[in-house]
C-alpha cells in the first residue's frame, strides 16, 4: 500500500506542473497580460482553500483509502472538463476545469501527507514524507517535458478568433488521457479500501477548532505553507516566459536553449517556447534531487536548521536573479534545489504533537496552499509593472519568513 500511496505524490506533481506550460499557452491564445494569465493558478489553488476543510471531514469520516479514491475521481472529472472548455474556447471554462482538478488533488493531499507520516515512527516522519515528496518532484520533473511536447507544440503566439478553437483542442488532449488513467487508478484504490492500515482520527472534523489556533507551531507553519507554495508556484509559472526573454534564451542568447535541446535529443523538433518549457524541468528536477538527498539529511540533522538554510539559499538565489541580466539569470532554476525540503519539513514540523487533531491540522495546512492562488497574481501584477526578473523580489520576501520559521523551530523559541 505504501508504494501505491507514494505513486499519488508522483501523480499530482505531474498534473500540477502542467499548469506552467499551460499558462504560457493560454496567455498567447487569449491575449492575456501576466496578471490575467496567473488567474490560471488562482483558479487551481483556490480549490485547495475551498476544499481543504471538507477534505478533512471526508478523511475523518471515510478514512484514508476511500478518501483517496474519491479524490482521484474528482481529479478525473476536472480533466474531462477540458473537452467542453476547448470546444467553446472559453478561458473561464479552462479555469473551472483546473479548479475541479485541484479540488480532487486537495483531497489526496489531505489524506496522503498524514498517511505517509503515520506509516512509521514519529521521529522519522520528516525523512519519510520528504522521500514521498521526492517522488512528487519526479512527477514535476517529467511533467514539463510532456507539457512542452503537447501543449506548446504550436508555440505561445496569439491565435485568431477562427483558429482559437482548433488551438484550444490541442491543449485538451493530454488532460483527457490523464483523466482516463486517473479513473483506473481510482478503481484500484477502491478495490483496496478494506486493506488494514493506520486509522485517521479526528475528534471533530473542523480545521478551525480553537485548540488548533492556539498552537503557534501550527499557525506559523500554516503561514509558511502559504508563502512557500506561493513562491514556488510563482517562479515555476513565470519560468517559461522568463526563459524565453531574448537576453536569456531568445535569439540573443541561443547557446543555453540549443545546448539543452541537443542534450534532450530533440533540438530539431523544439521551438523556442518548447525549449523554454522543457527547461522548467530543471527547476523541478533539482527539487527532486534535493528531496532524495534531503530524506537522508533530515534523518541525521535537525529539521528546523535544514529548513532555515534552504530558505536562506532560495532567498539569495531569488535576489540574485532579480538583479541579474543575461544568461546568468538562468540561475533562478537552482531555486528548485533550495525549495526541495521546504514543504514536507514545514508540514511535519507544524503537525508535531497534534495527536487526534492531526487530520484537522493537515486540512488547515492544505488550506494554506491557497498561497499558490494569491501570491502568483501578486507576482504577475508586479511583473507587468517592473518586469519578470525584478518581480522575483516577491518570492524572495516569502523565503525570508520561512527562514525565520526554521530558525525559531530549531531553537524552540515561541513555537512550543
Amino acid at each position: 500500500m505504501a508504494g501505491l500511496v507514494v505513486s499519488l505524490f508522483f501523480t499530482w506533481g505531474f498534473i500540477t506542473v502542467l499548469n506552467d506550460p499551460l499558462i504560457a499557452r493560454l496567455k498567447g491564445l487569449f491575449a492575456l497580460n501576466y496578471a490575467e494569465a496567473m488567474l490560471t493558478q488562482f483558479a487551481f489553488f483556490l480549490g485547495y482553500f475551498i476544499f481543504s476543510a471538507p477534505a478533512g471531514a471526508i478523511l475523518g469520516r471515510f478514512g484514508y483509502v476511500r478518501s483517496i479514491a474519491l479524490g482521484l475521481v474528482i481529479m478525473a472529472a476536472g480533466g474531462l472538463l477540458f473537452a467542453p472548455a476547448a470546444r467553446l474556447a472559453l478561458y473561464p471554462m479552462f479555469l473551472f476545469a483546473l479548479f475541479c482538478t485541484a479540488s480532487g488533488i486537495t483531497i489526496l493531499q489531505v489524506a496522503a501527507n498524514p498517511y505517509i507520516a503515520a506509516l512509521g515512527s514519529t521521529a522519522s516522519s520528516h525523512s519519510r514524507l520528504t522521500l514521498a515528496q521526492a517522488f512528487n518532484s519526479l512527477g514535476t520533473f517529467l511533467g514539463p517535458f510532456a507539457g512542452a511536447l503537447f501543449i506548446l507544440q504550436n508555440g505561445v503566439g496569439a491565435a485568431t478568433a477562427g483558429a482559437r478553437i482548433h488551438q484550444a483542442q490541442l491543449v485538451q488532449r493530454p488532460f483527457l488521457v490523464i483523466a482516463a488513467l486517473l479513473l483506473l487508478f481510482a478503481a484500484v484504490f477502491w478495490l483496496l479500501r478494506n486493506q488494514p492500515g493506520p486509522a485517521s482520527a479526528s475528534s471533530s472534523p473542523n480545521p478551525f477548532r480553537a485548540v488548533l489556533l492556539r498552537q503557534p507551531r501550527l499557525v506559523f507553519g500554516v503561514a509558511c505553507i502559504f508563502l512557500y507554495v506561493g513562491a514556488e508556484v510563482s517562479i515555476g509559472s513565470g519560468l517559461t516566459n522568463y526563459l524565453m526573454q531574448p537576453a536569456i534564451l531568445g535569439t540573443k542568447a541561443p547557446g543555453i536553449g540549443a545546448g539543452f535541446a541537443l542534450l534532450s535529443g530533440i533540438h530539431a523538433q523544439f521551438n523556442t517556447a518548447q525549449v523554454a518549457g522543457a527547461m522548467v524541468s530543471l527547476y523541478w528536477g533539482l527539487a527532486m534531487l534535493g528531496r532524495f538527498a534531503g530524506s537522508f539529511i533530515l534523518s541525521k540533522a535537525q529539521p528546523g536548521k535544514v529548513l532555515a538554510v534552504h530558505a536562506l539559499a532560495a532567498l539569495i538565489l531569488a535576489l540574485g536573479a532579480s538583479l541579474s541580466a543575461g544568461p546568468a539569470a538562468a540561475a533562478v532554476l537552482a531555486i528548485g534545489l533550495a525549495n526541495s525540503i521546504m514543504f514536507p519539513t514545514i508540514f511535519t514540523l507544524a503537525l508535531e504533537g497534534l495527536g487526534e487533531e492531526t487530520a484537522n491540522g493537515s486540512a488547515l495546512l492544505c488550506m494554506a496552499i491557497v498561497g499558490g492562488a494569491i501570491i502568483p497574481v501578486i507576482y504577475g501584477a508586479t511583473a507587468d509593472a517592473i518586469g519578470l526578473g525584478h518581480a522575483l523580489i516577491v518570492p524572495a520576501c516569502c523565503y525570508l519568513v520561512i527562514a525565520c520559521y526554521g530558525w525559531l523551530a530549531a531553537r524552540g523559541l515561541g513555537l512550543k
